[in-house]
Formats: C-alpha cells, structure tokens, sequence
C-alpha cells in the first residue's frame, strides 16, 4: 500500500509518498485538472492520497476521486501542523510529513461537501461580500453629510425613495455631489448583484430537505437558514448538538489542570464565521420576540450582560436546528402566521408569481387576520411564562451545593471576566 503526501499550490503541487516505511519524493504536479487526471490514472485501488484543505482542494479531490484510488483525504491544516510539530518549513517537507502522518493513521478527514453544499457556501459567501460593500458605500454617503455639517437625515431609510428625494434637495460642493452621485449607482448596482444573487439562493434553498423546518423558529430569516445549511450540510454527520455547536465555533473554551476546576473562557469562534455571525443576528431578534427564548435571554443577561446573552441564545438556536433537521420536525412555538409569510417571501424571490389580481394591495401573505395573529401571540406569551415558571421551580429544588462541590468541576458561580457555562438544564 502507497500512501501520497500532496503540498497544494497555486501552479503546482508537491508529491510524496510513503511506500514500505520509506519517504520519497515524487516530483511535481501541475495544478491543472488535466494534470490531475494524468496523475490519478497512475494510482491503483490501495492507494491513499492526503491534502490539506485550501482553495482549490476541494476540486482537485474530486478529480482525484474520479480514478481508481483507494482513498482520498482532506485534512485540517491547523491540526496538521499541531502534529507536526516541524521546525522545517519546505514544499517537499510538507508533501512528506503529510504522507508519514498518513501512513500512521494520524490524520483525521474533514468532510468534502457535495456539489450543492458547495454551490450554496460559494453563493451565501459572496452576498455576504455584497452587502459588506455596499455598507462601506452607504458609510461614504453619511461621511459627506457628516463634512457638509447636514446633521441626521429626516428620515429613515436615506437611501430609500424619500432619503434620495431629500439628498438631491440638498446643496452640496461641486466634487461632494459628484461623489453622493457615484456612491447612488454604486449602491443601486450591488442592489441588483445581491437581488439577482437572493434568487439563485432562493431557489437552490427551496430544494434542501429541511430548510423550509428552520423558518419556523422566530428570528431565523432566509438568509439565516441558508448560512447554516450551507455551513452544516448533511445533519447526519453530527450525532449531538452539542457537536453541531462545536463546529460552528459556538462552545466555549475550556481549561483544566490537577484537581483545578474547570475554567470557562470565550466561545472558540471555529468554523464558518459567517453562519457565526448571522446566527447572533437571529438571536437578537430572537430576544426581542415574545417567547421561552426571550426569557431565556433575559435570564443570561441580568447575570452576564446582553452581549452574552445573544451568544447564548445564538447556541440555543443552534441546538434547536439540530433538532429540527435530525428529528424531521418543526419547532413547538413556531407562530404559523409568521412562518408562512417567510415562507411566501422565499418563494418570491425564488421566481414565483406575484399576488393574484383582485388581490387588495397591503393584505397580509400569510392569509390570517390579525386577531389570529394577536392569538399566537398571546400563545408566545403563555409559553414565555411556562418558562420562566419551571426556571423558578428548578431553582427552588435544585441542590444547593451546585456543581461546585465536586472536585473538577466548574463552580455555579461564573468567574469575572469569563463567559458564564451555558447550563443543561432549562
């Protein structure tokens, strides 16, 4: 059995192999997917062939899936050069010690999504870039206003119908109106790139199994739901939430030595930053709803501050998902009225048709009255207040000693300055 040690470059890639316990060096191989192919039909079906995950390994994994080969392997970098441990930095001793640590089962491969996964990531990334651009543009505008001592525009949306009617009745210097001029075509551009970007995402979106599941949780939008799956992929692959939240850099760190407890730090912050962040969006919205986890919020931050608290509840979010995905069901105190206008907003900017005529304009999508509305509110309320309840009977029967009174584990109390332990209990 040959074991292959690939060092990814741009150009070309740098090949090892381990053969009989021997390390040599194979040469190079262009970065071409001719190339590639040439190199895969050289290989047998015990062949085993490792890289690091990079830009372009992902495609040159599945090419090399292509040929008969025994196993391909894409490997974490970061936890490679933690193995490592080299002093030596060198194309051929990275090809090599990636084909070592092979050949000893040292190397653990991180899952290559499929062709979906990875169209999906690829669009949620670029929107993502999209609209930090067009932020940095609107910035722009305000910074002229501010130069031109114009104070807080009356309005708000300034760069909407009224805010432009407002902008173009200001008097402005010759070279600051041509940039208020630039930075309008520019926004309306990047306007047109994510609107017609929001219906690739939209339709693509519409065909993953599960994805319609995560809208009933309140302050998940579309472009929230559509971060995760695409971060998560294929659910299966996780068999705890816990897991899933360890993946999305959502678990804190930890600390422990001797008999010492426990210590809990910040969250890892590993994984894809983007479903991080958009997560933490949704938990702000999550907070201000009506509902166990506004309670739950409320809870957190009267101990640690709001900022933790929507961390917190971001993780709850994340806990939710796995469950929805991986028990194939909707959340309990989802408000349908709700769920069904995200649901009617998806399908839009997916391409379906607009309402029917006859249709009185500024009736709700949904379908529902707004005493019906009104109901399921009141319904979140009723469960916010289930909530806090049993908190108030856990607390009452809970043994007082608290976690704390065992040796090597963390204390109830969380230290200053360290993020408090997110409980298991409700």
């Amino acid at each position: 059995m040959r074991f292959f040690g690939l060092d990814v470059h741009l150009d070309f890639c740098e090949v090892a192999v381990v053969e009989d316990g021997k390390v040599s060096r194979v040469g190079r191989v262009d970065s071409t997917p001719e190339a590639i192919r040439e190199f895969a039909a050289g290989l047998n079906g015990s062949d085993q062939v490792v890289l690091e995950a990079s830009c372009g390994a992902m495609m040159i994994a599945r090419l090399l899936g292509e040929g008969d080969v025994g196993a391909v392997v894409v490997c974490n970098a970061a936890e490679t050069r933690a193995i490592s441990h080299a002093r030596v930095k060198s194309d051929r001793f990275d090809a090599a010690m990636l084909a070592k640590l092979l050949s000893a089962g040292m190397l653990k491969a991180v899952w290559v999504p499929d062709e979906a996964t990875s169209a999906l990531r690829r669009r949620v990334a670029r929107r993502a870039g999209l609209v930090r651009a067009r932020t940095r543009v609107k910035n722009e505008v305000h910074v002229v206003l501010a130069r031109c001592l114009l104070g807080r525009p009356p309005v708000s949306d300034l760069f909407g119908k009224k805010g432009r009617v407002w902008l173009k009745e200001q008097e402005l210097p010759g070279e600051e109106e041509e940039t208020v001029a630039s930075c309008l075509r520019h926004i309306d551009f990047l306007g047109g790139e994510i609107t017609a970007l929001d219906r690739e995402i939209a339709r693509q979106a519409l065909a993953f199994p599960g994805f319609a599941r995560l809208l009933t949780i309140p302050g998940v939008d579309v472009g929230t739901a559509a971060a995760v799956v695409a971060a998560v992929g294929d659910i299966t692959r996780f068999p705890s939430a816990g897991q899933l939240v360890a993946y999305l850099g959502l678990d804190p760190k930890v600390r422990q030595s001797g008999s010492e407890p426990a210590r809990y730090g910040h969250i890892s912050k590993r994984g894809d930053p983007q479903a991080r962040s958009m997560l933490v969006e949704a938990a702000w919205t999550s907070i201000r709803s009506p509902g166990p986890l506004r309670a739950f919020g409320e809870r957190v931050r009267a101990r640690r501050g709001a900022q933790i608290a929507a961390v917190a509840v971001a993780r709850k979010l994340v806990v939710l998902c796995w469950h929805l995905l991986s028990k194939d069901q909707d959340y309990a105190f989802a408000r349908p009225s709700l769920t069904r206008q995200k649901t009617r907003r998806l399908e839009l900017a997916a391409g379906a048709p607009q309402l029917p005529r006859g249709r009185k304009k500024g009736a709700p999508v949904s379908g529902t009255s707004s005493s019906q509305r009104a109901a399921e509110r009141e319904l979140q309320h009723q469960a916010e207040l289930a909530y806090r309840r049993l908190i108030a009977d856990w607390r009452t029967t809970a043994p007082k000693g608290g976690a704390g009174a065992t040796p090597g584990r963390a204390s109830n109390k969380p230290s200053e300055g360290k993020a408090a332990r997110q409980a298991t209990s409700p």
